[in-house]
């Protein structure tokens, strides 16, 4: 089945595996995998698959491009509402994001629990979402976002936001439990024992949680649920380390959320939509174009701009799509106002705005009262976009590390290829800063890859890049953007634009530089990345795990020592009971030791990322 299936939100998929009876549940893996060999046809907004050689057909109803009810997926097979084909579709289809899903019923609750005596949480009538403040959600090119679908940018007046409360209420406690219960069972199991079965738990968590008002907690379930199928299915795009940050977010969010006060509690719960506040008229220039594409399902185009002061501005097209909308969405016009700009044209161009509303993250809203017209662009050599690229880089990477945008502006030097692990890097000279630029996706139909190789060519030239921040040990960025290597005032937007040979000069004796040896932190990080893929026993086979500890030890990194020696503790722990026989283990304990320790690698490589570029 070539054909890309409609989103599918998760109370869908965990209340239609929660109707299974405990046979077909053991089934539903295999019938997942026979599902995707059968064909398939869409019609509008109904797919059509055929499900046996009868020529039975299941129909998955997207009006709004999300299956949003139970009701929208009918299979026409004789064993039909209690076949195993509809919880497979569900089970197949990429995961919704929850802010996109219609809201429940006041009297919703979470998918009945399943026959087997595995629990379901139920959220207690009458609990509302309470809003908080938002995480960051300007759609990003990468894998491991859950991919955000913009708003009507309609403002929301700063005096009206809803005071936080000082606590979690019970409805919260009781879905982050349910929340961190679902985590840490996947963390237990690993990608190969986190079939169908366990994401539909992790499914049902993520309504619980939304229902409660966590939609942080809920947001980031569903980003686990979807790097657990990239990597069961084997795609190329799958990344460990996605997984790893995603699991980290969910169990973090639902950990702290049961203690936190204030406005810290706040950021836990999280807000369903953007606030957008009215920003008045704006003027705008065209910084470049980057193209979205998520394993959740949606793709599309985000242009950056910066307005005469250097604060910068988003405008997004992302929708439900695939590899081919990512591809063709900078040919669109843009979403605001009356303007006949597509995001490629706006990327070199102006912006002249008024009754403008910007959410929190620079994300401009295309509300009925906001006006646009095109302007007069500049380049980046030229004023007012030039003062970008005069801050230093330590300050810009220290403003990123503090939670600002996470771009860099920077002037480069190539100087040779990077071979390494992760695929090759082009290592660039950033006055004085040795940086690795890597490629910012890996999707075939997109020119990120082969444009970086091609830049390799461009040996001892002086550009002006911009680039996203990696937070790693060493100084490393995704590249985004660039200026035209031989066409002056000309600039190459990486993800869109290709390159080719007879644009580039005659290639320079480029260096291979070989990959330079990893920090010993990394004796931490990859037993974090091994418990994620092969699961709690990947950590509890005996070994001589001592000389990792004592390592980091000798390196100075005695705190990253003691948290592998507990993790590899709880890993390993199992008790008996009266009669000498091995109790099941506690995942709950090793998912908190393996929290510890994700949060830990995380936050030094943000320490060690900042010393790296200078600061």
């Amino acid at each position: 089945m070539s054909l890309e299936l409609p989103a599918v939100a998760p109370a869908v998929t965990a209340e239609l595996v929660a109707s299974l009876s405990p046979r077909l549940r053991k089934r539903l893996d295999a019938g997942v995998a026979k599902l995707a060999s059968r064909p398939a046809v869409q019609e509008g907004d109904t797919v059509r698959i055929t499900v046996d050689d009868e020529g039975s057909e299941l129909e998955l109803r997207a009006p709004d491009g999300v299956v949003a009810t139970v009701a929208d997926i009918r299979c026409g097979c004789l064993l039909s509402p209690d076949c195993l084909h509809r919880a497979a579709a569900a089970s197949a289809a990429p995961v919704a994001d929850p802010a996109t899903a219609p809201p429940p019923p006041p009297d919703a609750t979470t998918a009945a629990p399943p026959s087997d005596g595995v629990t379901a949480v139920q959220v207690p009538d009458g609990a509302t979402a309470t809003p908080g403040t938002e995480r960051a959600a300007t759609p990003r090119a990468g894998a491991s976002e859950s991919g955000g679908v913009p708003d009507s940018g309609r403002a929301v007046p700063k005096d009206r936001a809803p005071a936080a409360e000082d606590s979690a209420t019970p409805a919260q406690h009781t879905a982050a439990e349910a929340v961190f219960a679902a985590a840490a069972a996947v963390l237990d199991a690993g990608t190969d024992g986190s079939g169908a079965v366990l994401q539909a738990e992790l499914l049902r968590a993520a309504h619980t949680a939304r229902l409660a008002g966590l939609p942080r907690a809920a947001t980031a379930v569903v980003a686990v649920v979807t790097a657990l199928r990239a990597a069961r299915a084997a795609d190329p795009a799958f990344r460990l380390a996605e997984l790893v940050t995603a699991l980290s977010e969910t169990l973090y969010v639902a950990h702290r959320v049961r203690s936190a006060t204030g406005p810290e509690l706040a950021g836990l719960r999280g807000t369903v939509r953007q606030p957008y506040t009215p920003d008045g008229s704006l003027r705008l220039y065209g910084l470049f174009s980057e193209p979205v594409l998520t394993a959740s399902g949606y793709a599309g185009a985000v242009t950056w701009t910066a307005d005469a002061d250097g604060r910068l501005y988003t405008v997004s097209d992302v929708a439900p799509g695939g590899a081919g909308r990512a591809a063709g969405a900078a040919d669109r016009a843009v979403r605001i106002g009356d303007t006949a700009l597509t995001h490629r044209e706006l990327a070199r161009a102006g912006l002249a705005v008024s009754g403008a509303t910007v959410s929190p993250t620079g994300r401009l809203g295309a509300g009925a009262g906001v006006r646009a017209v095109r302007a007069s662009g500049a380049g980046w050599r030229d004023e007012p976009l030039e003062r970008l690229w005069a801050v230093p880089a330590a300050e810009q990477v220290a403003r990123i590390l503090s939670g600002g945008p996470d771009l860099l502006f920077l002037e480069v030097t190539p100087t040779g290829v990077v071979r390494g692990a992760a695929g090759d890097a082009l290592l660039a000279d950033c006055d004085g800063l040795p940086l690795r630029l890597t490629a910012a996706h890996d999707h075939p139909s997109l020119p990120h890859r082969d444009n970086l190789r091609l830049l390799a060519a461009v040996h001892g030239r002086r550009l002006r890049v911009v680039a996203r921040l990696m937070a790693a040990p060493d100084a490393r960025a995704q590249l985004l953007a660039t200026e035209h290597p031989t066409i002056a005032g000309s600039r190459v937007d990486l993800g869109l634009d290709r390159l080719q040979h007879a644009d580039l000069p005659s290639p320079a004796a480029a260096g291979v530089v070989p990959a330079s040896p990893e920090a010993p932190l990394h004796l931490l990080r990859r037993r974090v990345e091994q418990a994620a893929s092969g699961g709690r026993r990947v950590l509890a086979f005996p070994g001589n795990t001592a000389a990792d500890v004592h390592r980091l030890h000798r390196h100075g990194l005695a705190t990253a020592g003691d948290i592998l020696d507990a993790l590899l503790a709880a890993a390993a722990e199992r008790t008996r009971d009266a009669f000498g026989r091995l109790l099941p283990a506690d995942p709950g304990r090793f998912a908190r030791a393996w929290l510890t320790a994700a949060r830990y690698a995380d936050e030094v490589d943000r320490v060690l990322c900042a010393a790296a570029w200078g600061g």
